[in-house]
């Protein structure tokens, strides 16, 4: 019998903020010791945003537990509370809150390249 796995919940931990936006999130990818993907949970209260990037290598699958909003290459898509969004590593993309609900996302990236600490290949749109 195997006991490589991990049970968590986000609200075991503290929340930490993102430098550049202050939205709330929390690291999971270490606490569920994945060692392929990074996991991450984003919580983006009434009016906020994360900042739009890409990635060099890293692709994206964003899951909305409560219903929520991302903006991809400029168009903003309403997404469904289980709803599912897929991101290769080239569009622009950002999460933004522009209702008067709380919306609350589970992030996987793959491979796992970079940290909120140092972005590795994460690229903002100036930069290009």
């Amino acid at each position: 019998m195997s006991d490589d796995y991990e049970i968590v919940t986000p609200d075991d931990g503290e929340a930490d903020r993102f430098p550049e936006s202050g939205v709330e999130h929390w690291q999971l990818t270490e606490a569920l010791g994945a060692t392929e993907m990074r996991v991450n949970v984003v919580q983006l209260e009434p009016g906020q945003s994360v900042a739009g990037h890409t990635h060099e290598r890293q692709e994206e699958i964003y899951v909305t537990t409560t219903g929520a909003q991302v903006e991809i290459e400029g168009t903003v898509h309403d997404v469904p509370a289980g709803g599912v969004v897929r991101l290769g590593p080239d569009p622009v993309r950002r999460v933004l809150n522009e209702t008067d609900e709380v919306h609350r996302w589970v992030m996987f990236g793959a491979p796992p390249v970079g940290t909120v600490e140092d972005f590795g290949e994460y690229r903002m749109p100036d930069e290009e």
